[in-house]
């Protein structure tokens, strides 16, 4: 299977910056999209960025300029670099990989645990 780790999260000052890691690991045939989501509390968890092994990349209009989302691909490596960081940023930031653990499975959502980002104003 597969097991996702972030790690990165804490306290900063509003227009601040904070970099988030997530590393993926385990048994698995290819991982086409790793991203991030994150969850507000009383909020849905909405989508972040993601990105593709081929780079593509998809933002969240309330992030973009700000955020920036890379992978490494050799590594299962997908990170956040968070710059201008506002009160609303406030959340339980949560790695995300969509991947496939056999060629011939359908490819499955995998799931960190969370990181807690705050931005104090």
């Amino acid at each position: 299977q597969v097991q996702l780790v972030e790690s990165g999260g804490g306290l900063v000052q509003a227009g601040g910056s904070l970099s988030l890691s997530c590393a993926a690991s385990g048994s698995f045939f290819s991982i086409n999209r790793m991203g991030w989501y994150r969850q507000a509390p009383g909020k849905q968890r909405e989508l972040v960025a993601t990105i593709t092994r081929g780079a593509n990349t998809n933002y969240a209009d309330s992030v973009k300029g700000r955020f920036t989302v890379s992978r490494d691909n050799t590594k299962n490596l997908v990170y956040l670099q968070m710059n201008s960081l506002k009160p609303e940023d406030t959340a339980v930031y949560y790695c995300n990989a969509v991947g496939v653990i056999r060629a011939t499975d359908a490819a499955m959502n995998f799931w960190g645990k969370g990181t807690l980002v705050t931005v104090s104003s």
